[in-house]
């Protein structure tokens, strides 16, 4: 109960606050060809066999997805007072976890060869921080932490890059880890329960 109240005041001092920032009327803009040369530089320089083909179609992919999505989600505010909006049900989609869904299967489309895809949740222990998801992108082979962060969710359909263990906002653990932390947390609860 405290946790929940907790998470509920957070959420309303940052619902102050991102009002001042919302996204642009039509959506956030397109990203740049200079942005998406900067991201597949990113992409290509995290091993030498990647295919800098695959680096630079992930790029594409990774910078111009969003926008689709962000209208698809129907994105007007900052993306927490949105989250608000869809777990009241006045928009269909738009939470991080589906933009992260959404990217993860957009990318996977392209069966790349030598690029893999990981999922990873920050703040799953957090009592005042809201959980968030994303997608990471290494060379195949590599883990997550060798990899780029590719966040949308964080501006609202512009999208956040960097790697992984240089983005200053959040630490990011696998996401089957923290599933996993959980179902044992889950089951030590009903376990003491009986």
């Amino acid at each position: 109960m405290i946790r929940q109240f907790a998470k509920l005041l957070v959420l309303f001092a940052l619902t102050i606050v991102a009002g001042c920032a919302s996204p642009p009327a039509g959506g956030p803009p397109l990203a740049s060809q200079n942005e998406i040369a900067d991201l597949a530089r990113g992409i290509k320089s995290l091993g030498s066999e990647i295919d800098p083909e695959e680096a630079e179609r992930a790029a594409e992919i990774a910078m111009l997805y969003p926008n689709r999505l962000a209208k698809e989600y129907g994105i007007t505010d900052h993306p927490l007072i949105h989250n608000s909006k869809v777990n009241q049900r006045l928009r269909p989609r738009g939470l991080c976890w589906h933009w992260a869904d959404d990217m993860q299967n957009r990318l996977a489309q392209e069966n790349f060869k030598t690029l893999s895809l990981h999922r990873a949740i920050a703040n799953s222990d957090s009592t005042f921080l809201i959980e968030h998801s994303t997608v990471i992108i290494s060379q195949r082979g590599h883990g997550q932490d060798q990899g780029i962060v590719l966040d949308p969710w964080r501006n609202g359909g512009v999208l956040y890059w960097a790697p992984t263990l240089k983005d200053e906002k959040y630490t990011w653990i696998p996401r089957s880890d923290v599933f996993r932390k959980k179902l044992r947390r889950s089951s030590n609860r009903r376990a003491n329960a009986s």
